[in-house]
């Protein structure tokens, strides 16, 4: 079912809340985006088709995907296919959006009781401070209620012991107790750029042109076994963070992707101009999100 025009009004508010937040925080977007603008590949930042957006969430009783998630399907989002990442202790779903404009969503969730008893405590003694599903409480049909729930944190600062402490185990983990639910990256799908720019191979050179420094684990290009998705990524900027009682410490910010979604089999013959998102490979591919995921770990972020 269709959701109403006032769902997809919020819907609206809850993604620019999001995007404009987004670049407020990760400096990469906005050289981007200018970039695109002055090389004349597209007129305005709002040409660029967003591909997908992605989210981290602890995997606990009140908080995780079965809370966040409440949000986005309430404005007719559809959940599809699940992942599951063994090596990153890691679940994650994504979401069909309500209109072929929006985004696609990706949400990855930590299996906390994974984890080793230590890197438990440490997450429990910060998400134990929410005691209900906060999102429960939540006018969903106000969107700058939503908007601001988004990006308040859910729990206290943590220290930079406990940082370091989960950083060790899973830098997953450490990243989420730190920024909580804010946005990890959104998506540029280079496949409708213009000729020369509509293709990651093509577009990552455009963007190394520009000093942006790709994320090379698993190859510069993730590419799924059918050839029909190509993935790549920025490497997360290093932040400085302010922890618990004043400290201070550098630690990973977010990223930018770029996705091509080739035209499936069946619709090769179709005309450019009537190409669709339909008539795309669809869904997301495990091993390519497993090696954009480290966009943020510290294998990556010391080349910078």
């Amino acid at each position: 079912m269709k959701p109403s025009a006032s769902k997809l009004a919020t819907l609206d508010i809850v993604l620019n809340g999001l995007m404009r937040r987004y670049k407020e925080r990760v400096p990469d977007v906005g050289i981007i985006l200018d970039a695109m603008v002055s090389d004349g590949v597209v007129k305005t930042a709002d040409d660029i088709e967003n591909d997908h957006i992605a989210f981290r969430t602890m995997g606990v009783p009140q908080l995780g995907v079965q809370s966040f998630e409440k949000i986005f399907l309430h404005y007719g989002y559809e959940k599809r296919d699940h992942y599951f990442f063994e090596g990153k202790k890691l679940d994650a779903w994504w979401y069909a959006p309500p209109r072929e404009t929006d985004p696609r969503i990706f949400v990855s969730e930590l299996r906390v009781g994974d984890l080793s008893p230590e890197s438990q405590r440490i997450i429990r003694s910060y998400t134990d401070e929410v005691t209900t599903d906060p999102v429960d409480s939540l006018d969903l049909d106000n969107g700058e209620a939503v908007d601001a729930f988004l990006h308040q944190p859910l729990w206290r600062t943590p220290t930079v012991a406990d940082y370091q402490s989960l950083l060790k185990e899973s830098e997953y983990a450490a990243w989420v107790i730190y920024n909580r639910y804010y946005l990890n990256h959104f998506t540029i799908s280079v496949h409708h750029l213009p000729e020369g720019y509509n293709t990651v191979a093509h577009f990552n050179e455009f963007l190394e042109k520009h000093g942006i420094k790709l994320n090379t684990s698993g190859g510069k290009i993730k590419v799924s076994p059918d050839g029909g998705l190509l993935q790549s990524a920025t490497v997360a900027e290093m932040l400085d963070a302010e922890f618990a009682n004043g400290e201070k410490l550098r630690i990973s910010g977010s990223y930018v992707e770029f996705a091509e979604r080739k035209v499936l089999p069946e619709f090769t013959n179709l005309p450019k101009s009537e190409i669709k998102r339909k008539h795309r490979r669809d869904g997301f591919e495990a091993g390519n999100a497993d090696k954009i995921f480290e966009s943020t770990y510290t294998t990556q972020t010391g080349r910078n």
